[in-house]
Order: C-alpha cells, then sequence, then structure tokens
C-alpha cells in the first residue's frame, strides 16, 4: 500500500458527524454559485460496457454473470483515448463543467484505485488511468470536472443486493455494508486527494433499495461529510429522486425539468428546491451508454430548445455523451457538440450566469433574466405576437441579434410584443430592459 493509504484512513478517522444541520462553508457557496452560472455541462457514460454497444445497463438487463462480463477488461484498450480532444470539444460547445462516470453500477473503476484491481490499469492490456488524463486536461484547460461515482454494484459480495443485480451470479444477497462503506469511502477519498479540484460528486442507485421493507440507511450524512471534509468546494448532489437531504448542494432531475414529473420516478413530496443549484440530465440520443443500434440523435435544434427551457427555469442540463470502446466520441456527438458550441458563442449571455426568467417555459420558448434584461427566447417560429403577463416595467424591448427596436405595448394582462418575422431563426431572442 502506498503511503496516501494510509493518510487517506487517518483523514476519515478525524471526522465527527454533527447531528445539527448542514451548514455549506463559504467555499462551497462560492463553488455553488459558480456552478449555478454554467447553465450547460456534458454527462459522459463511459466504461468496458461500451465494448459491448448495447449501453451500460446491459450486465443486468440480460443476465450476465459477473465473472464472464468482467472478462471483458482483458480486451479493453481505448487506444484513440484523447483526454485534451475530449475537453476541448466539450469547452467549444460552451459547457463549463464535464460530469464522467468514474464508477458504474457494473463496479469497474476508470481510475488506478488500490481498492480493488478491477480497474482501468489493473485490469486492462491499456493500463493508463484515465480519470488522471482527463483531469490533467480539465485543469489545463479551465473546464470543472465532476465525478460520478455509483452507490450500488452488481458485481461485489459486500454490496446488500437491492432491486437489480439478482441474475449476475451473487449468492449472498445480504452483503456486508460496513465493509461496502468502508470500500466506497476509500474510493471517495482517492477520488478528491489524487486529481486536483473536483468540482462535484455525483450519486446515483440509492433508489435500488427503494422497494426494501425497512428504509435501507445509506449512511448518506458520514459519507457527505467526508467529501465535504475533503474539499469544502466540492458540491455534493444525488440522483434519489427524492426530498434533498442534507449535506446536498445540488438538486438532481433524470430526464425532467424541474417541477415535471414526466418520467412518474420523482417521488412525492421532493419538490424543488428555491436554495440549490438546479441540474436536469438528459441524453443525446436515447442511452446513457454507447448503444451502436442507436443513431438516433436528438437535434441540434430539439437539444438547444431544451437548454432554452432548463435555464429558463434556473437550471443546468447536464447533457449526456457516450464514447465508443476505442476512446472517440461519437462522430454524431461531436457534430451536435459543434452546433451547440455556434449557438453558444454568439448566445451564451443569454443563457450562462441567467437566473429563471419572469415567465416559466411555454410552447413559444422560454425566458431567462440578467439583472434589469428579460431574454425572450422564442422558439417556435409562428409566434407573431406575445401577450407576456409581466408586472414591471418594460423601458425598452429590442431584437438580440439586430438591435432593432420591437413595438411593444402595456395591456391589463400585461406586455403585448409584436414581432418580427423569424422564421430563419431557431431562437429569436427580444431583449426586455426592464425597470
Amino acid at each position: 500500500m502506498r503511503n496516501f493509504f494510509l493518510s487517506a484512513l487517518l483523514v476519515m478517522s478525524s471526522i465527527t458527524i454533527s447531528s445539527q444541520d448542514y451548514v455549506p462553508t463559504e467555499e462551497n457557496l462560492q463553488s455553488r454559485k459558480e456552478f449555478d452560472e454554467c447553465r450547460f455541462g456534458i454527462f459522459i457514460h463511459w466504461g468496458i460496457y461500451s465494448m459491448l454497444a448495447q449501453g451500460e445497463w446491459f450486465m443486468n438487463e440480460h443476465n450476465i454473470n459477473r465473472w464472464e462480463y468482467a472478462k471483458m477488461a482483458d480486451g479493453f484498450y481505448p487506444h484513440h483515448f484523447n483526454a485534451n480532444d475530449w475537453v476541448r470539444a466539450i469547452k467549444d460547445s460552451g459547457a463549463g463543467y464535464i460530469t464522467f462516470t468514474s464508477r458504474h453500477h457494473d463496479g469497474f473503476s476508470m481510475w488506478d484505485t488500490e481498492q480493488s484491481n478491477y480497474n482501468i490499469v489493473d485490469a486492462t492490456p491499456y493500463g493508463k488511468d484515465i480519470i488522471k488524463q482527463l483531469a490533467d486536461a480539465c485543469h489545463e484547460q479551465g473546464i470543472r470536472l465532476h465525478f460520478y461515482y455509483s452507490h450500488l454494484d452488481w458485481r461485489r459480495d459486500d454490496y446488500p443486493m437491492g432491486r437489480t443485480g439478482h441474475g449476475v451470479g451473487k449468492s449472498d444477497k445480504k452483503g456486508n455494508f460496513d465493509h461496502y462503506f468502508k470500500f466506497m469511502n476509500n474510493q471517495l477519498t482517492e477520488l478528491l486527494t489524487k486529481y486536483g479540484k473536483i468540482g462535484a460528486i455525483w450519486f446515483d442507485g440509492m433508489w435500488d433499495h427503494d422497494g426494501d421493507s425497512v428504509p435501507f440507511d445509506w449512511r448518506l450524512r458520514e459519507q457527505y461529510d467526508l467529501i465535504h471534509k475533503l474539499q469544502p468546494a466540492c458540491l455534493v448532489g444525488n440522483n434519489h429522486h427524492d426530498k434533498i437531504n442534507p449535506g446536498e448542494d445540488i438538486q438532481i432531475f433524470e430526464r425532467d425539468l424541474p417541477g415535471q414529473n414526466t418520467t412518474g420516478w420523482i417521488k412525492e413530496g421532493a419538490g424543488v428546491s428555491d436554495q440549490l443549484p438546479l441540474e436536469t440530465c438528459n441524453t443525446m440520443n436515447g442511452m446513457w451508454g454507447f448503444k451502436i443500434t442507436d443513431p438516433n440523435y436528438k437535434s441540434a435544434e430539439e437539444m438547444i430548445g431544451y437548454l432554452i427551457k432548463t435555464a429558463g427555469l434556473g437550471a443546468n442540463l447536464l447533457l449526456n455523451i457516450g464514447p465508443q470502446p476505442n476512446g472517440e466520441l461519437p462522430a454524431m456527438a461531436l457534430e451536435r457538440l459543434n452546433d451547440i458550441g455556434k449557438y453558444m458563442k454568439r448566445y451564451s449571455s443569454t443563457i450562462k450566469g441567467t437566473k429563471a426568467g419572469d415567465v416559466a417555459p411555454q410552447d413559444w420558448g422560454a425566458t431567462t433574466r440578467k439583472d434589469n434584461h428579460l431574454y425572450v427566447h422564442i422558439t417556435n417560429k409562428d409566434t407573431l405576437s406575445l401577450e407576456l403577463p409581466l408586472t414591471g416595467k418594460v423601458k425598452k424591448a429590442i431584437e438580440f441579434d439586430t438591435q432593432k427596436k420591437v413595438p411593444f405595448k402595456k395591456t391589463p394582462a400585461g406586455v403585448l410584443l409584436t414581432l418580427n418575422e423569424h422564421k430563419d431563426k431557431m431562437d429569436y431572442i427580444i431583449d426586455l430592459e426592464t425597470k
């Protein structure tokens, strides 16, 4: 064992758990502000499951024996992976951060972890630390790096089996959570002490035990306190579809805009926080991990429209890419990044650093606000007049692109805008200067 592991244990043992409500540090509050201003990030789902080219849940969905599945690591050799190229393409898209799957539900770690030899360095012929390369590139190019980390594990014997992983050959369903919890915390300690400043830890998998007859104690506060002890500015988010727990710094919505529940996953009483930064994650096509039979990517116009509506609710959009097993980002994903980048290069000031608009997203588009400017994003090309239910005074209305004046008048319901023809515009933006 390296000296690092001993020091990590000492750090863990020094943590005391308070029963009081979580009080974020000044560094954490500043990190929240910076995160909230990004409005756009890129999710990366990548692991040995990419070799099957059928998405990240294939092991569970097809009941692949865990030991047979693990043999794929011996052939995983992403020889075209170039962290600098990835980060450059993502940064050029206008994204402010990357959330990378450090360990997904199949239990394979994408870094040089000392807690298991089931990792990219020890178990593959590639033998290089993917996360180190990615972290170095992110730090060099000035983009935030977040780590996705799975709370569940289909492979390990010490993980107490929940709703998933029943067909992969595990005989002991009870596991040993004390042992597994220590394993997770040791891995998290590595991620937060070996790779520089990390923007957030993005947890997933708690829902695996939602059906337990006795509520499962994940010991979240202890784990969250560890993260905040190691890096006070590191944000904690958890994709549990439930109300916020003490110690969480981000509220996450999966495939849903905040306040909606089109998936049916959001639990009763979860609500939408008015205190924490919000984030909604979604896919470019239909799958998180690489799926060779799913070339059905959303159009750039659809993705940008979703980004606008997300920003209109004061939230970030975390848009997913599933890299190929050779380490390349799919050509269609790169094309979409390029298209979004062209939009963001011109209009990022109406998206980044904004707050939720005065008018919630509608069929015609959405609004975002920055100081005394209300940006009206009209994505419905057939909208030629628009009455906004505004109570404040509008001093001026101009087209964002041309700076031409837009006729408007006060009405009993608010303000009526008379719009110019805009069928050639994917996003027709009116800048309202308000008092």
